[in-house]
């Protein structure tokens, strides 16, 4: 498929331009919010600090908010290219295929037995309950005489996400102690977060988004079919546990910073492809500015829908993308 932007040079000049818009997303995400600030006021809380309301909001929680906004943004969009390429699935990602509701059921564990309260510990607790989930897609959608399919792996998918849904809210209205702690979390929110939050996954989130984008040569062989990429030398088996590592780093770390945020891995591999095509050297770079300004956008969305309150930013990535869901399963362009 080719996209929308034929030439080189466009494609060069729009992605330098959605760099730009997600600078101005990332800048708007500090300025904009209950408390009234101008661009100004900003601009003196890093110039000229004085301990005011004002610059305290903007330093310990906006800016930290946008940072993580698109760190996971970028993480989520990420995991979803890789996903929808080495399955040749549609509508793969991290939350229809159970990774992000694997990753928060061992938190919740970790936080309703154990009293569990180390970002560092939740971050290793993410990603084994995304790998946990990952396998487990695997195994189920591999199972029968016509082994893996995109079918049956999203099957599989929902079926482990609905388990893990389940079992976390059962655990969470036994324990009521956890719910007051973990429910703003589950429905996926960047709202209070602190940069102490991204510090542990960071350098895990770094490792993938680098493989990802050195893995652009790999993705575009195994979009021909397995059996092509074989003939021309590919290791299959092991580029598929090299992404799906990548993939668990992506999934599991956003869950132990924002929770389970939905869609936006579905949405953004689409629009990129819409407008690059296929190839990967141009659909990862457009992916990862894609999903850092869309799920800014939806976060700055989210404090005025219901001001003074705020809506957590997974709900609106879920309004965002069940219609666009509903269109790719519909299309049914399943290979």
């Amino acid at each position: 498929m080719n996209g929308i932007i034929q030439t080189t040079k466009y494609k060069t000049a729009f992605l330098f331009a959605g760099a730009v818009l997600l600078a101005a997303c990332m800048a708007l995400s500090v300025v904009l919010g209950y408390t009234n600030t101008s661009w100004k006021t900003v601009l003196e809380a890093f110039t000229h600090f004085n301990g005011s309301n004002e610059h305290l909001i903007i330093l310990n929680a906006r800016l930290p908010r946008a940072v993580i906004g698109a760190a996971v943004g970028i993480s989520l969009a990420l995991a979803g290219v890789m996903l929808q390429a080495i399955t040749r699935n549609p509508i793969a990602s991290t939350d229809i295929f159970g990774l992000n509701a694997g990753a928060g059921f061992f938190i919740v564990i970790a936080v309703s037995f154990f009293n569990i309260s180390s970002l560092q510990q939740f971050t290793w607790l993410a990603f084994a309950g995304a790998a946990v989930s990952a396998l487990a897609v695997y195994i189920l959608g591999s199972a029968g005489r016509s082994g893996l399919t995109p079918v049956k792996m999203t099957l599989a998918g929902a079926v482990i996400a609905a388990m893990f849904a389940s079992l976390t809210q059962g655990m969470l209205v036994a324990n009521e102690k956890a719910l007051e702690e973990v429910l703003f979390w589950l429905a996926g929110s960047i709202q209070g977060r602190k940069l102490e939050w991204l510090y542990p996954v960071l350098p895990y989130l770094l490792l993938a988004w680098a493989g990802s984008m050195l893995m652009f040569r790999q993705l575009n062989i195994f979009l021909l079919g397995e059996d092509v990429a074989k003939s021309l030398g590919q290791h299959t088996l092991l580029f598929k546990i090299l992404a799906g590592v990548l993939i668990v780093f992506l999934a599991g770390g956003s869950v132990a910073v924002a929770g389970p945020i939905s869609f936006v891995g579905i949405v953004v591999p689409h629009i990129a492809r819409y407008l690059v095509g296929n190839d990967h050297r141009w659909v990862i770079p457009y992916a990862v500015l894609l999903g850092g300004i869309l799920l800014i956008a939806a976060d700055i969305s989210a404090r005025y829908i219901i001001m003074p309150e705020e809506v957590p930013v997974g709900v609106m990535t879920a309004l965002i993308g069940t219609p666009f869901f509903i269109h790719i399963a519909r299309k049914g362009n399943f290979k």
